[in-house]
């Protein structure tokens, strides 16, 4: 997806913290982007938008926990789709204005009808996803167009929404491309549909972030008795690279966030080794 440029929102007022100077209609305005990201979200649950699979809470906010600047905060919206803190800031309010920021921008950008899942969309966001592999030595020909296959079967069953309001059905099977389990349903012969069946009827719970965790942390286990080890951390190291660059480029990155967090479960599975 391609969201509009951060540069088009003004610089954080100093003296407010939780206000900033926005271009509406091309006049500049002043805005508490905290509220008004609530209440777009308020204003689309009153006229039946919202989350994928219907209702769902509005907007959650989680900081990183930390003892000293910079800071950084999370946001996830009704349907999935998660935003961060996209400068580095000095102050938690100041974290919290910046996720709220892009939140609200790509909010009100993916509502237009332009971006509404359709036909037309379809093409490009296939296209778009299977570019994204061309040259990927690392991806596996078979897995890459069968994930390919189930984010087009996906799309086509959830056309008319946006796709804010698709991503969490989005991050789910993109977790199970990643951690295999895509590939191990088409072995046990589950078809397409019901495999999408299935899991649209899921929400991305603890419940499911715990099963994806025991198994890498027994792939860990199985690395340890091995003799090779590492699995965890270098998978781990390479998921906080992606969220943090995604989160500066101000992209969504509910995959890389739910990745990362996945592992740090994972890893607290595994006993620690002793030193050599």
């Amino acid at each position: 997806m391609v969201y509009p440029e951060a540069s088009r929102w003004g610089a954080p007022d100093a003296i407010a913290p939780l206000y900033d100077d926005v271009y509406r209609d091309g006049v500049i305005s002043t805005v508490n982007v905290v509220e008004a990201l609530q209440e777009f979200w308020q204003a689309k649950a009153s006229r039946g938008g919202g989350a994928a699979g219907g209702g769902g809470a509005l907007v959650i906010y989680e900081s990183v926990p930390a003892a000293h600047p910079p800071y950084v905060c999370y946001v996830t919206l009704p349907g999935g789709a998660c935003f961060g803190s996209f400068q580095n800031c000095p102050t938690k309010a100041e974290a919290r204005r910046s996720a709220a920021k892009i939140a609200l921008m790509n909010s009100v950008f993916n509502d237009h009808e332009s971006r509404l899942i359709s036909d037309h969309f379809i093409e490009k966001a296939v296209a778009e996803a299977r570019a994204s592999f061309a040259g990927d030595n690392t991806s596996h020909n078979q897995d890459t167009n069968a994930g390919i296959a189930a984010f087009r079967f996906m799309l086509e069953a959830n056309k008319g929404r946006t796709m804010l309001e698709f991503q969490e059905l989005m991050t789910v099977f993109q977790l199970l491309h990643w951690n295999g389990s895509l590939r191990a349903m088409r072995e046990r012969q589950c078809s397409r549909q019901e495999v999408v069946a299935h899991y649209s009827a899921r929400a991305l719970d603890d419940a499911m972030r715990e099963q994806m965790a025991l198994e890498w942390a027994n792939k860990e286990r199985d690395s340890i008795a091995a003799g090779t080890g590492g699995v965890l951390r270098g998978e781990l190291a390479r998921a906080e690279r992606e969220l943090r660059a995604a989160r500066l480029a101000a992209r969504e990155l509910r995959f890389p966030k739910e990745k990362r967090d996945i592992l740090l479960l994972a890893a607290r599975m595994v006993p620690p080794q002793p030193q050599q």
